[in-house]
């Protein structure tokens, strides 16, 4: 039996090389219809929508739990053809859309959420399955960096950790940023006032990683993921250095994500040193929350971690 209905497709015109859209950008596209014999249709709705979801399972005992939790941003529906009988053949059906300027979170895909910008297409026909297709957008949220003053403002952590382990005596750390808010690809300037006043050798090391919260029904689910590693020189027993170390973003991490309510992306940076003896390690931490941002580029927001 021949299928009235050949194939629905739709598809939307991409305006970079990065293929990614934000903030009051237009997106046009098209939806293509291919027909084997004349069609009665209802209706042709295209629609672009934007939300958030988050699911995932827990067990106690023999009980399973679902947390779920969704945030709806926009629906927009344009009608592209109503009631009447299509003839045979390929009919395309332009349509055109404009991201909404609200404050919108980036796209985003984790372990157990998501956040995403969809396309869709619906074909309605009397006593008929409706025929669907879709397609996902990438869209960057457009950062200001004069809305948020804080992305520009130095960091400074202190810690001052007695050693117990390996060591006598004592290791003080004091790391400073010049901000808070970086871009993909962005040298991250690190800068501490390390004493070492205990009686071995200790090491700087710098780790970047990433952390992802997801919330449902009053409960967090977390996800961490170191990203860079470093090692600076060795400082000597009773020593203190001035130290410095540019730290590359990688071009690939995502933006940060603290405007959903369900899906929090961030990023951290864990300053430490460490005496190490054999299988074991001895640390003192500093931790810097980061953040990164983008206009096509993403801003990270980074937490400096002592």
């Amino acid at each position: 039996m021949l299928t009235t209905v050949k194939s629905l497709k739709i598809s939307y015109n991409p305006i970079n090389e990065t293929n990614t859209f934000t903030n009051g950008d237009w997106i046009s596209g098209q939806v293509t219809l291919e027909l084997a014999k004349d069609c009665q249709i209802e209706n042709l709705l295209v629609k672009f929508k934007g939300k958030a979801d988050v699911l995932w399972t827990e067990r106690y005992g023999k009980t399973t739990v679902v947390y779920h939790a969704k945030e709806k941003y926009f629906s927009l529906k344009a009608v592209k053809h109503n009631s009447s009988v299509v003839a045979p053949g390929i009919h395309v059906y332009p349509f055109t859309f404009q991201m909404p300027f609200q404050n919108a979170p980036s796209s985003f895909a984790g372990s157990v959420g998501k956040i995403v910008y969809t396309l869709e297409t619906k074909l309605s026909r009397s006593m008929r399955i409706s025929k669907k297709d879709s397609t996902k957008i990438n869209f960057v949220s457009k950062a200001d960096l004069n809305h948020d003053p804080g992305l520009m403002a130095p960091q400074h952590e202190h810690k001052d950790k007695k050693m117990k382990m390996f060591s006598s005596g004592a290791v003080a750390m004091d790391v400073n940023l010049e901000k808070a808010g970086f871009f993909q690809g962005e040298g991250l300037k690190v800068m501490a006032f390390i004493q070492n006043k205990s009686s071995r050798e200790i090491r700087p090391k710098y780790c970047v990683y990433r952390k992802h919260s997801f919330f449902a029904n009053g409960k967090r689910k977390l996800s961490t993921k170191d990203l860079l590693k470093e090692v600076g020189e060795p400082i000597q027993p009773s020593a203190s250095e001035n130290v410095t170390r540019v730290l590359t973003i990688p071009h690939d991490v995502e933006p940060s994500i603290l405007n959903c309510s369900i899906i929090k992306a961030e990023y951290r940076l864990r300053v430490s040193s460490s005496v190490t003896r054999r299988l074991a390690t001895e640390t003192c931490d500093c931790t810097h929350k980061l953040s990164c941002v983008n206009f096509y580029r993403s801003l990270l927001f980074f937490y400096l971690a002592v």
